[in-house]
């Protein structure tokens, strides 16, 4: 017999975590408001409201592996990094160096011992050396729930991903890409996920 594991509040997560170290000095600001912020390179910081929606949807448990791809400023990644606990691993993925970089220096201000940073490879979209993950979620844009993600996520796990403009929680039931369980949650506006 197993036993669920237990779950922080989203809202101890971002008690935990200020917004303002993740952001550009021209915006902090505006760290309080519920707005998307720009952090270069076309990117934004995700508009707070959007953040915990996905992050409620996500479902975290404490000492899961998570995958955070497109993790910006690296702010998702930090947040997750308290859902987890110290049992957990949260493995933050982002294209831009300079963000990486950014976001790397960010995250080694706080207590985020058991989150990284990594260059999203040319070519591949998430870590598929690295999984299975618990837990995935996209802050880009999809026009379809990628086969390659899916084939990251263990069975019983759960990714977020905005696709064609809605919220979707995409649970995995089973080994195949369609034994997948998929509900909508409303829409958002994301910047676009690169797969190339």
């Amino acid at each position: 017999m197993t036993t669920e594991r237990s779950r922080l509040p989203v809202a101890e997560a971002f008690d935990s975590v200020p917004r303002a170290p993740f952001l550009p000095a021209t915006e902090r600001t505006l760290t309080e408001c519920n707005v998307p912020l720009a952090i270069g390179h076309g990117q934004t910081n995700s508009q707070p409201s959007t953040v915990a929606d996905m992050l409620e949807l996500l479902d975290v448990r404490l000492g899961d592996r998570v995958l955070d791809l497109g993790a910006g400023s690296g702010w998702t990644t930090a947040l997750l990094s308290v859902l987890v606990g110290d049992e957990g691993q949260v493995s933050g993925v982002e294209r831009h160096q300079a963000l990486v970089d950014t976001a790397r220096t960010a995250l080694s201000h706080l207590d985020c011992e058991n989150a990284e940073i990594l260059t999203a490879r040319p070519g591949q979209l998430g870590l598929p050396e690295a999984g299975p993950f618990d837990r995935i979620l996209v802050s880009a844009g999809a026009e379809e729930v990628p086969a390659q993600l899916l084939d990251q996520l263990e069975i019983g796990g759960i990714m977020v991903i905005p696709v064609n403009g809605q919220m979707l929680k995409v649970v995995r039931d089973g080994r195949g890409d369609d034994e997948v369980t998929i509900t909508r949650h409303g829409l958002y506006r994301f910047v676009p996920l690169i797969t190339e």
